[in-house]
């Protein structure tokens, strides 16, 4: 399918966003404060606040970037093609529901639901029916605290104890020196996963984030890599501090009410409340099993709080391709998608990753891979019952985001698939959608004929895939 909205210049965006970058990229200790302004003054007056003006937000990117043409994507890519993908995965019974948003051009290429919210109580999943994103909000954190940067309200550099004074860590030196970049971007210094174990077991948020202050440091703040919930959510209280409102209250007024992104909310109350949302399967003796959506990530809204549809994350992946500058400018985005700390371990797992990825690093709430040469802005997210994965090629103004409601790792081989397709790559068979499987539902006799079923299972995690 081709594609005849403006294209952009690059140009612009990393002369712009070059000085800004700088101080960023060589440590946190080096930072300086950054505000940026949109290219249009008058863009968020002049665009509909539930973000529907995209007409609008569209001229305003032509007249900023129009100048030189991106690389196109492969000739051929046919998007119908993993629609179809997405289809035979639920028809096959290997998930119950999944959702894929996928964004070309400043355009909607697809948005839409497969397979079913439940199988107790089978509902067709549409493109509003809402996911929950467990790790994949670790974005929307990076997304909001840039946008207080850009207002002026808070620094990159910012000491956290500037705005939580009681805060302690095991070096006294080491709570001093810890800044807001640094939490974005797992440069804490704590053990991988910091009490990650205790908050699974319903240990209180508060309680755990004063137990830092017990945990080993692996190394100085800034320094290294070691990725984080708890200590990763404490950018939820400087939000507040910084702007005397709850973080949820920041996400919804600052990103999704202007995005337009309306099934979207955060919290167990807001996917339980939402018109349809996908139920969370774990596997059971005879297949999947639909449970009650566990609250113990929620209380880390800013790791894993978010909830969504494919309508929405469709509206997220314009923004950060560029295609809303009124709510985010093109320096923003590029310093939220450039890459602080190098995470080499991203290279191993799954076959995909040894294959395709030549290096990988974190940026501020995004993993940023080097992907066959071409530069790919990914994150990843699992919790039990749910898994999710959303990735950019911003030199191609191209993204893709799929959601499922089940602990299969099957569905992530679609992601690979659609990029490769989209680079043009020698085809890999990294998905399976073979159609011999036995069906795997519980009580699957008492669903109709049509609907979709389940397949295997991996260990529940929030951290990403």
């Amino acid at each position: 399918m081709k594609e005849h909205a403006p294209r952009r210049s690059r140009t612009t965006w990393r002369i712009g966003a070059s000085a800004l970058l700088l101080t960023l990229t060589l440590g946190s200790t080096a930072q300086t404060p950054m505000h940026w302004r949109p290219s249009q003054p008058n863009a968020a007056s002049a665009a509909r606040a539930d973000g529907s003006n995209h007409d609008l937000a569209r001229q305003q990117h032509r007249s900023a970037f129009a100048r030189q043409a991106l690389k196109p994507i492969a000739s051929g890519f046919d998007v119908h093609q993993f629609e179809a993908m997405a289809q035979q995965l639920v028809a096959n019974q290997r998930v119950p529901g999944l959702a894929m948003a996928v964004v070309h051009n400043g355009r909607v290429l697809s948005a839409r639901g497969y397979g079913i919210t439940d199988v107790k109580a089978a509902e067709p999943v549409d493109a509003h029916t809402v996911f929950r994103l467990a790790s994949l909000s670790k974005s929307f954190a990076g997304t909001l605290t840039g946008m207080l940067v850009n207002d002026g309200a808070l620094r990159w550099d910012s000491k956290l104890v500037s705005y939580l004074p009681d805060f302690r860590l095991s070096d006294p030196n080491a709570a001093r020196n810890l800044t807001v970049a640094d939490l974005l971007s797992h440069r804490v210094g704590l053990p991988h996963n910091a009490y990650d174990r205790e908050l699974e077991a319903y240990a209180d948020y508060r309680t755990l984030t004063h137990k830092l202050a017990n945990a080993p440091l692996k190394c100085q703040p800034g320094t290294c890599y070691s990725y984080q919930n708890i200590a990763f959510s404490l950018v939820g209280d400087v939000v507040f501090a910084a702007t005397g409102d709850f973080y949820s209250q920041e996400v919804q007024r600052r990103i999704l009410k202007p995005l337009g992104m309306n099934d979207a909310s955060l919290g167990l109350e807001g996917i339980e409340s939402s018109a349809r949302w996908a139920r969370p399967h774990v596997r059971g003796r005879g297949g999947w099993v639909s449970v009650k959506p566990k609250s113990t990530y929620y209380q880390v809204a800013p790791a894993a709080g978010v909830n969504a549809s494919a309508s929405d994350m469709a509206q997220y992946l314009l923004a950060h391709t560029g295609y809303r500058p009124d709510v985010l400018p093109a320096p923003l985005l590029a310093t939220l998608h450039e890459p602080l700390v190098s995470t080499p371990t991203e290279i191993r797992g799954s076959s995909w990753r040894r294959t395709r990825l030549n290096s990988a690093s974190y940026a501020l709430g995004w993993r940023v891979y080097d992907y066959a040469g071409e530069r790919v802005v990914f994150h990843g997210g699992a919790v039990q019952g749910y898994r999710g994965l959303i990735a950019m090629l911003p030199d191609r103004d191209f993204g893709v985001a799929l959601m499922w409601n089940s602990e299969s790792s099957i569905p992530s081989g679609m992601l690979p698939t659609i990029l490769d397709r989209a680079l043009g790559l020698a085809p890999q068979r990294w998905l399976d959608v073979d159609t011999d499987e036995t069906p795997l539902y519980v009580d699957s006799a008492q669903l109709p004929a049509t609907t979709p079923a389940g397949s295997t299972a991996t260990k529940a995690s929030a951290a990403p895939r």
